[in-house]
């Protein structure tokens, strides 16, 4: 019997570590989807923050509004911000994710202050402006592409049935949002995404580049902030290579367009 492959979900995340949205239809873009991890806020010697050291990001929910994202408290919801997408400041900063430095702005003194009383230090929200050209490491790159503020690749796809799959394993399942992909793909077999090379989603061919290791942010439970063992803990039973345990696959476009959930999804 013959698959029929679908896209199922598209997730962009704006801020790095924040909350994600999900999305009908979106624009694919070489360092992502956009808008996708455009932000990010980094502490006072421009180092990224993420829920790995912080885990009350996770209370920090994003919507997408007409002309802006909408920041708020999930647990005080008035307390809310909203960032113009042209809002930039006039500082050019250098920031670091991972080992990676890059070229930055700052985006208003509002948003830091807003962002510093909710961590209660000092932080500043920043943004990628299009010149900056952080290459994906030349190991994995197709067409030595650039990326976003995310960890080091522009997408990441995981099939609902590898979710399925490692909840069947799990005494409390836990939703995929613990993973954060761009595309999530149904009618599959699970972890058949591990051997997608090319593959074609509506009109938008991408390629799959490298199996993704997964960190300790997959323990955050995202509504309550709290840290478990897991699903690292029964992932590194059955999901294991070396010291690094995979989930999902990370990918790049090889072209732009856009693509919309219930796509059919053709792999070559």
């Amino acid at each position: 019997m013959s698959q029929e492959i679908k896209l199922q979900d598209i997730f962009i995340y704006p801020i790095k570590s924040l909350g994600g949205i999900r999305l009908d239809s979106w624009v694919v873009e070489e360092k992502g989807f956009k808008y996708d991890r455009r932000w990010m806020l980094t502490d006072e010697n421009g180092q990224f923050l993420s829920q790995r050291k912080y885990p009350r990001l996770a209370f920090l929910k994003v919507e997408l509004r007409e002309d802006a994202i909408l920041v708020f408290d999930s647990k005080q919801l008035r307390n809310q911000l909203e960032i113009p997408f042209d809002t930039e400041g006039s500082d050019e900063l250098v920031v670091r994710v991972w080992d990676d430095e890059m070229t930055a702005r700052s985006v208003s003194k509002e948003a830091d202050k807003w962002f510093s009383d909710f961590l209660g230090f000092s932080v500043r929200l920043v943004k990628m402006p299009e010149s900056t050209k952080r290459k994906v490491d030349p190991k994995y790159a197709v067409n030595s592409e650039s990326v976003s503020f995310a960890d080091g690749m522009p997408y990441l796809l995981i099939s609902q049935a590898s979710l399925d799959d490692l909840n069947s394993r799990l005494s409390e399942p836990i939703p995929m949002n613990r993973f954060r992909p761009n595309l999530v793909f149904s009618g599959m077999k699970p972890y058949q995404e591990d051997q997608f090379v090319k593959m074609k989603v509506g009109e938008v061919d991408f390629q799959g580049v490298k199996l993704c290791a997964r960190c300790v942010m997959t323990t955050i439970d995202q509504e309550s902030g709290e840290k478990g063992k897991e699903p690292l803990k029964t992932l590194a039973t059955y999901r294991q290579q070396g010291h690094k345990i995979l989930f999902g696959q990370n990918v790049v476009a090889l072209n732009l367009g856009e693509v919309k959930v219930g796509d059919k999804v053709t792999i070559h």
